[in-house]
């Protein structure tokens, strides 16, 4: 049997619990329902919110006021799937303060059973008749959209939760299709929801022009987790096996924590291709069968070493839908509301958005996982606040490189791109910070939450003010998915071409509209904003200091060159060395050396003084065949900046062929 090694967090944060993001105001609403509330008069709304923060409830207070107050007459709420229809189930919200309730006909809760043909025809019977609220999935909304012009769409509130499964690329969503013909050719009033960071993943959730017709409302995950009662800090570890992943999962199965396990895809190349042997093999890590509900599913496993019973829900066999239907029926009925319902959930494509399991507190994840959005997704089911819970916990069990298989450079990838996304995540889960510049006489002192820095750019627009302000983790994401970015944040690129070449590459791409001038701003915002959330800060009499590339720094004294020196994501290349032995971590340093990484002409003139430098130093130019990457970047860089002047060169020469 083979074993991964000892645990290791790549994150772990405390909150200071103040109650403030589950305590209610006069009308009943908590603090992220108040932000939104605020901006209930724009046309289109769209509200990023972690899990659990109560975007259901807030989209109740909005799409009334805009029923009572803004002349709108029917509201359409579109769910991904049925079971998260039950968020939107009539509820009173005068007894907590508020001046009407939500209400819905069951014939309009069209998230019930029943086949989709009669579900159109009572969506199309809606729009034509009095009734104010319909609740409805994705598909649902699609297919009735086929039969009706987008004008039916007047004077409607149109809600879109769990937004970013919608897509730009037109081509491919049916859904992203729909919301441009609807916004294009009628009135409506949209309300957009995610629970995710990073919509879209490579491709976005809208495109630029659409996007900047949304007013955004944010509430960050620290916001949410600091304000939280029970919840008191949050673990985040990639953990990594060789061979089966079913001989090593036993290892970070903890059985005194309330878990959701989701197995790998069946086409990943984690899985054994036997889902259900899959299950059995995990079972058999917690003890052995005694026996199986008739009635829910719910299998009692009798636990190895300590007799005990331990209930598990296996959500992965699809063979029998009824039987998966009642199990399904129990953990939302029971689950949800008693702690002793279950104790471990096995799921494959399921639990993950929308799944409400308070009591959860370990997501152990099977596989790297490509997408940002499905992170973040299965991070929330175990960050909800819930009494006899202080302490929550993700783990991703990923499959380290062997030598002797062929997909090594696969492997390595994705191991990289498992632990920046954790990284993401850290800064995803730390206060912000307002970052101002210091000037040379300035003696104002610092309010809380702000830092000074020298030659440090404020955003000059309300565009990238509105960038910092919302996007700022949507374009780290973005960051963090480039091919190139991952690899230099394993150090293979060094600091100064990943912040002045790479960053600002990304950030011409993703917003093509900014000036020179806002791409910098935005740079230095972004590589600020991730060297300190990832720094250390600690305090020495009257004086604060902060960790970075190693060497701890006076925080007065902090400038944007210095900062510029380090890789912002340079704890990928530190958590590998400490998560696995010396001969994996050569294989993965030999796989990223050997990965051909194309130099841009932007990339090789920004690396030219470089060049020059080290020649001076050494006597001689970089060369190719050097064991240092450092070294072989510069050569790579003088090798490509010689074929462009050849280049250039014979171009001129025929041109003056040409003219003579």
């Amino acid at each position: 049997m083979t074993a991964i090694n000892k645990p290791l967090n790549i994150v772990d944060v405390t909150y200071a619990q103040t109650k403030a993001s589950v305590n209610t105001d006069a009308l009943g609403m908590r603090e992220m329902q108040q932000r939104v509330f605020a901006h209930r008069n724009a046309q289109h709304l769209l509200v990023k919110a972690p899990p659990a923060s109560g975007k259901s409830r807030a989209l109740m207070f909005v799409a009334l006021d805009k029923l009572y107050n803004q002349g709108r007459k029917k509201v359409i709420v579109a769910v991904p799937e049925k079971s998260i229809g039950a968020s939107f189930a009539p509820t009173s919200l005068t007894r907590y303060g508020f001046w009407a309730d939500w209400d819905i006909k069951n014939e309009y809760n069209l998230c019930l059973p029943g086949s989709d043909v009669g579900k159109v025809s009572a969506f199309i019977k809606f729009l034509e008749g009095p009734d104010a609220v319909l609740v409805c999935t994705h598909a649902t909304l699609r297919f009735a959209f086929e039969r009706v012009a987008p004008e039916a769409f007047n004077g409607a509130v149109l809600a879109i939760d769990e937004f970013h499964h919608v897509s730009a690329d037109t081509e491919t969503s049916r859904l992203g299709a729909l919301l441009r013909d609807v916004m294009d050719g009628s009135d409506v009033h949209i309300v957009a929801m995610t629970g995710s960071y990073f919509r879209g993943d490579s491709v976005p959730v809208l495109s630029p022009e659409d996007e900047a017709k949304f007013t955004p409302v944010t509430f960050n995950y620290y916001d949410q987790l600091n304000g939280y009662e029970h919840l008191k800090s949050l673990g985040i570890g990639h953990h990594f096996y060789q061979g089966r992943y079913t001989d090593a999962i036993h290892e970070v199965l903890d059985l005194d924590k309330k878990t959701i396990v989701h197995i790998p895809s069946v086409n990943s190349s984690e899985s054994t291709k036997d889902k259900i042997e899959e299950v059995g093999r995990i079972i058999d890590a917690i003890g052995h069968v005694e026996s199986t509900d008739p009635d829910t599913g719910i299998i009692s496993v009798r636990r190895v070493g300590t007799d005990e019973i331990v209930r598990v829900a296996d959500l992965v066999d699809d063979t029998d839908q009824v039987k998966r239907g009642d199990t399904l029926h129990y953990l939302s009925h029971r689950a949800s509301k008693e702690r002793d319902a279950v104790d471990i959930i096995i799921a494959l494509g399921m639990a993950k958005e929308g799944f409400d399991w308070p009591f959860a507190e370990h997501a152990l994840t099977v596989g790297y996982r490509a997408s940002l959005t499905e992170v973040i997704q299965i991070i929330g089911r175990v960050t909800r606040d819930s009494p006899g819970k202080p302490h929550a916990q993700f783990t991703n069990l990923v499959a380290e490189p062997d030598a002797s298989q062929g997909e090594v450079k696969v492997s390595v990838n994705n191991m990289l791109k498992a632990i920046t996304a954790s990284l993401l995540m850290e800064q995803v889960l730390a206060p912000n910070f307002t970052f101002k510049t210091k000037k040379f006489d300035d003696d104002e002192p610092v309010k809380k939450g702000e830092l000074k820095i020298k030659g440090f750019k404020e955003p000059s627009s309300d565009r990238v003010k509105q960038i910092v302000a919302t996007d700022l983790n949507d374009l780290k994401a973005t960051i963090l998915q480039d091919d190139t970015f991952a690899r230099a944040a394993a150090g293979s690129v060094d600091a100064e071409t990943t912040n002045k070449v790479l960053i600002p590459r990304i950030i011409r791409e993703k917003y093509p509209e900014l000036s020179v001038e806002q791409v910098e701003e935005v740079r230095q915002q972004v590589v600020v904003d991730s060297v300190i959330k990832s720094g250390e800060v600690r305090e020495v009499g009257d004086k604060r200091f902060i960790k970075m590339a190693e060497k701890f720094v006076n925080i007065d004294e902090l400038n944007i060159n210095l900062i510029d020196s380090i890789n912002p994501f340079q704890r990928a290349i530190e958590v590998l060395s400490k998560s696995v032995t010396p001969s994996v971590l050569r294989l993965i340093q030999d796989t990223i050396a050997s990965t051909k990484i194309e130099i841009s002409e932007e990339e090789a003139l920004a690396l030219f003084p470089k060049i020059k430098t080290w020649k001076q130093v050494h006597g001689k130019n970089p060369d190719i065949r050097s064991e240092n990457a450092a070294e072989k970047r510069l050569a790579a860089a003088l090798l490509f900046l010689q074929k462009l002047a050849a280049q250039r060169k014979a171009e001129k020469a025929v041109t003056d062929t040409v003219v003579e």
